[in-house]
């Protein structure tokens, strides 16, 4: 399967500064049109650098990125935008537009194209899909936190890239908008096109994710099917911390599970315990 987006040898430096603290480290990952990839590991691991590096915001130190087989840095930015979307961690909006201002403000990379007679369909779709269409009159200021992410990201799917690069999209979000969020970059994956997520909820990256990539300390721990990599022992390693990953005993997915307190190594033969139902 060919790469949409490419990265090889990523390295980068505090600064670009040779002598500087590196905050990745010779990282390659391929991303593949109809996968999710979510980027999991601790805080200063590296993950929204590297999403920064996918993005073509910033340029590496050392290594390639390239989208499509050509340079991210050699795409003008109008056409970049067209291809991928950016959902940072922190949106700041300095006036006090109007939630759907806010999401029409996707469509300007397709002004002056065809695809500008679809904005008000778009947009429409957009806020629907983010749940935020009851909110459309609403200050943006105005908004929860959690109001404040959707529209964000529904601002990010009014831009119709066919990458999807999301940091965080869930932190602020209830259950219920947790996985709408992540039911809707699958959806876009399975579509032809391709997600790239950073999450800190583990539990939520083995659900959702066709691939996982962990990062520690700037490099790549481990890559592959969440099964293979969201085990106990990487895990309890990456996050030092203990870590359990044990199948549910009824749907067979993966639950993973911090340690509170503590609790000492875990025992990754150690069975779950029955369910309060089975106890009745």
């Amino acid at each position: 399967m060919s790469a949409l987006l490419q990265v090889r040898g990523a390295t980068v430096r505090v600064d670009g500064r040779a002598d500087g603290a590196t905050l990745l480290d010779a990282v390659d990952v391929d991303v593949h049109v109809g996968e999710v990839l979510v980027v999991v590991g601790p805080n200063g691991a590296g993950k929204s650098t590297l999403l920064s590096v996918l993005a073509g915001d910033r340029a590496p130190d050392a290594g390639t990125v390239t989208l499509d087989g050509a340079p991210v840095a050699a795409v003008r930015p109008a056409e970049l935008a067209r291809h991928r979307g950016v959902l940072l961690q922190e949106n700041q909006v300095s006036f006090p537009f109007r939630v759907v201002d806010v999401v029409r403000m996707g469509r300007a990379p397709w002004r002056g194209t065809d695809a500008e007679d679809r904005d008000d369909l778009v947009v429409a779709d957009a806020l629907d899909d983010a749940d935020v269409t009851h909110l459309a009159a609403r200050r943006y200021p105005t908004l929860s936190g959690g109001e404040k992410s959707r529209a964000s990201y529904a601002r990010v799917l009014a831009q119709e890239p066919r990458l999807l690069l999301l940091d965080e999209p869930t932190a602020a979000l209830d259950v219920r908008h947790q996985e709408r969020v992540l039911a809707r970059a699958r959806d876009h994956a399975r579509a032809g096109g391709a997600v790239v997520v950073v999450l800190h909820d583990l539990a939520l990256a083995a659900a959702w994710a066709d691939r996982v990539l962990v990062l520690a300390g700037g490099r790549v721990a481990a890559h592959g099917a969440p099964g293979d990599v969201l085990t106990t022992a990487l895990l309890t390693d990456v996050y030092d911390h203990p870590v359990d990953v044990l199948p549910h005993p009824v749907t067979g997915a993966l639950l993973v599970l911090p340690r509170h307190g503590g609790g000492g190594a875990p025992d990754p033969d150690q069975a779950l315990p029955p369910l309060a139902e089975d106890l009745a």
